[in-house]
């Protein structure tokens, strides 16, 4: 399993205002998608791409374009909707599947309850769209969905992780790619990231 964590003065000026809990819910979700930006800068900088011949106002050149078949976002619901308007900008042609997924809260077990996802899921490139990978439990669950349905070529992307998690993935998953704004410090007792930022889900819709 490879993992890249953003070292970025924008992740860390970013994360700074993402985990206080006096920014209100409209802040909240314009940062998360100011982060998922620069997240999804990194996550496709392995995207395959093909030579293209094209003319610019001076001259005719050799270029380079992103190979026709689209690559394919997961976000798992709910929270991983706060990432996908960002992937989106820079990918607006991707396919978009989603994976309902919540955790129950007594046995920090995820449990399923929607799926559908895009067709050629083994020939196309996957992100996997998970702002707090915590347990590791729902992103494991996630990526054996995808990888049943046929998917290779997976990437996990999240905004915080915690090293149980990180050991979960790297246990249930070991060809697996992460993509991450930062790694805290540990779960508490409950499964959440500490120092974390709460629950991504009710501060992105208000619910809390």
């Amino acid at each position: 399993m490879t993992t890249t964590v953003l070292d970025h003065p924008l992740v860390h000026h970013k994360l700074s205002l993402i985990r206080d809990r006096k920014t209100p819910g409209s802040l909240f979700r314009t940062l998360i998608e100011e982060v998922g930006l620069l997240l999804a800068v990194e996550a496709t900088r392995t995207l395959p791409v093909e030579p293209v011949v094209i003319e610019t106002p001076l001259e005719r050149t050799e270029s380079q374009r992103l190979r026709q078949l689209d690559p394919v976002l997961v976000p798992v619901l709910r929270a991983g909707l706060g990432l996908l308007p960002s992937f989106l900008r820079l990918l607006p042609t991707a396919k978009v599947g989603h994976l309902g997924l919540y955790r129950d809260h007594d046995s920090l077990v995820p449990v399923p309850y929607y799926r559908n996802f895009p067709p050629l899921l083994e020939a196309r490139p996957v992100f996997v769209l998970d702002p707090m990978l915590a347990t590791g439990g729902s992103a494991s669950e996630a990526v054996r969905q995808l990888k049943g349905a046929g998917a290779a070529n997976l990437t996990l992307v999240a905004v915080l992780a915690a090293p149980e998690g990180l050991r979960r993935l790297q246990e249930d998953h070991p060809d697996l790619r992460i993509i991450v704004g930062a790694v805290d410090r540990q779960l508490n007792e409950k499964g959440y990231i500490l120092p974390g930022l709460g629950d991504a889900g009710d501060r992105l819709f208000g619910t809390a």
